[in-house]
């Protein structure tokens, strides 16, 4: 339920906050990606930009004085300083208009959008949704929704719950082997410092899970980066995802999708493990 928490009122001062920059891409991080997903580096920066890959861009580089605990940047500064600790990319929903190439000079500017805070049953959470809008040559390539929710730090030692069960049966598969390189190497590649990928010790005496917890955003990479070896004449035009548990280094992760039986042009999308278990859901819209 939602709640008056004392600190809401100015938490949600930062309601309407904006920040922009501006970059031209450069094709390292896009060949390192390539690599890192098994794909030929040069093929994939011939083209436009894969569905996603923008978050190559744009990373934050705060500091090393200015990191908190967990090897993120401490709040305070663009995003609100929200009372509690543990930080996950809850999930996002794009729209591509328009493609970007390596060697484009993008701008993306950021709005804090909406801040929450709730509590019930599984504890206090606060949620912060932010807006991305990238545009080229003065028009709109990209338009996003993030989502982010904050926790409290588990007890540790208490066992993880059990992931939902998969209700699809996949028309498209395949595992991926989520090592500790390949966590390292995401992290490398997204600026991302936050040590439950790669730091197996605060990861379980912390933040109390039993693996390097694989990243949602490659997570979400991967289900399209499904769609485009399955469907490569497909363009993708929508795309939400949303995670419902964390996937650790120790897991078989599982990624898979199929048509959507409701909406022509859809299609359902999933991460998960290979003993049935889901820990992400998305959806895409195509067109031919």
């Amino acid at each position: 339920m939602t709640d008056t928490h004392p600190e809401l009122e100015r938490l949600r001062g930062w309601i309407g906050r904006s920040e922009s920059r501006t970059e031209t891409l450069t094709p390292e991080p896009v060949h390192g990606l390539a690599a890192t997903f098994d794909l030929d580096p040069e093929a994939v920066a011939r083209g436009p930009l894969p569905p996603l890959w923008h978050w190559l861009y744009f990373l934050p580089r705060a500091p090393q004085r200015e990191l908190g605990r967990d090897g993120h940047p401490a709040l305070g500064g663009f995003m609100p300083p929200v009372p509690l600790p543990r930080r996950m990319w809850a999930g996002s929903e794009l729209q591509f208009d328009r493609p970007i190439h390596i060697g484009d000079t993008v701008t993306r500017t950021s709005t804090i959008k909406d801040v929450q805070h709730k509590s019930g049953r599984t504890g206090e959470l606060w949620f912060v949704a932010v807006d991305h809008v990238l545009t080229v040559n003065g028009q709109t390539a990209v338009t996003e929704r993030h989502d982010i929710v904050y926790r409290a730090m588990p007890e540790v030692g208490k066992p993880q719950p059990p992931r939902p069960r998969l209700e699809h049966k996949p028309t498209w598969h395949r595992s991926v082997n989520a090592d500790p390189v390949m966590l390292f190497r995401y992290s490398a590649l997204t600026f991302n410092g936050h040590r439950i990928h790669y730091d197996r010790e605060y990861t379980r005496d912390v933040e109390g899970y039993p693996g390097l917890v694989v990243h949602g955003p490659m997570q979400a990479m991967l289900m399209l980066d499904l769609i485009a070896r399955e469907q490569p004449q497909a363009r993708v035009r929508r795309f939400g995802f949303r995670g419902l548990a964390p996937l650790f280094d120790i897991d078989t992760v599982t990624v898979g999708g199929t048509a959507d039986p409701s909406q022509a042009g859809k299609v359902i999308l999933w991460t998960g493990d290979d003993a049935g278990g889901q820990a992400m859901q998305g959806w895409a819209e195509l067109e031919s």
